[in-house]
């Protein structure tokens, strides 16, 4: 990875912190976008002591916030030239009570979804630009207890929270399905995954006592941070998936997806849906759809 520039969302904690962790070894530069500033520098100086890789770069960016989300974009326009590798890792999960973003949308759906999809419109010229390029969106299994009401993408107080986790999910599979298919023959590939169930900061907004049992099943059953961040360090790095574009992976290896997952016209009433809620503009770059279907 000597010579690439790779741009990690949420790289202060859980696997995007492993994750920035190998490609620092492997000698990247990496933009860590992060929204705990004090974690993110102190991650930072741990992982640059450690590798000897003084390529770091912490930036702020608050997803749950279309604002930050356009302000960081404008910041990576003016001082980057190139972005090889885009890894939409960051996520949270809520418990039980849902929270509303600045902008009114659902805080888990903001984050979890909306904000990756303003920042790869603002970026994808760069991205372009860049090409042979990737971006790699880290999706999860649990999309599999959910569905997604294309006519309801902000459903606040609808569902319990953690419910919505698995919605936002759900949205990133037809998210990455669709730019996937937009974003074709342009060198820019589109890849999604499941890194397992990981043993990470996610979970710590289970209230007690939930969180007593769910404590001990994930340090029993559920993978560590380092396990869960190997099929984004596959994407990001292997020449297997060079030219592999649209397609869902699990353990480094491409995974099957329910046949609702692959609704083509739902994907597109979604992104339709998505560019009105994060009030996509004239002015912003276009990802313009093709007539072209995944098989």
């Amino acid at each position: 990875m000597e010579g690439k520039t790779v741009l990690i969302t949420g790289a202060n904690s859980g696997i995007g912190k492993e994750t920035t962790r190998d490609l620092a070894k492997r000698g990247a530069r990496i933009i860590m976008a992060c929204r705990n500033l004090e974690t993110a520098n102190a991650v930072k100086e741990e992982i640059s002591k450690e590798t000897g890789n003084n390529k770091l770069i912490v930036k702020k960016l608050d997803l749950g916030s279309l604002q930050s989300v356009r302000d960081f974009a404008a910041d990576i326009l003016k001082t980057e030239k190139k972005i090889d590798v885009l890894i939409h890792n960051a996520g949270m999960a809520l418990a039980f009570r849902g929270q509303t973003s600045v902008d009114g949308i659902e805080l888990t759906m903001a984050t979890n979804h909306f904000g990756p999809f303003l920042l790869t419109h603002l970026l994808i010229d760069l991205m372009r630009k860049s090409a042979p390029s990737r971006i790699i969106i880290v999706a999860s299994e649990l999309y599999r207890l959910a569905s997604v009401n294309e006519n309801n993408l902000n459903p606040i107080g609808s569902f319990p929270a953690a419910y919505l986790y698995y919605v936002s999910k759900y949205a990133n599979i037809f998210f990455a399905r669709e730019l996937s298919k937009r974003m074709a023959g342009s060198g820019v590939t589109v890849n999604f995954l499941h890194p397992g169930m990981i043993d990470s900061g996610i979970w710590r907004n289970v209230p007690f006592p939930l969180n007593l049992p769910m404590k001990a099943i994930t340090k029993s059953f559920f993978k560590t941070p380092k396990g869960g961040a190997q099929t984004t360090i596959y994407l990001a790095t292997s020449d297997e998936v060079a030219n592999v574009n649209g397609k869902y992976f699990m353990d480094c290896k491409e995974a099957s997806l329910n046949p609702a997952a692959l609704d083509v016209e739902k994907g597109m009433k979604i992104w339709e849906e998505s560019a009105k809620i994060v009030k996509l503009t004239p002015q912003d770059p276009k990802i313009e759809p093709k007539h072209s279907i995944l098989d």
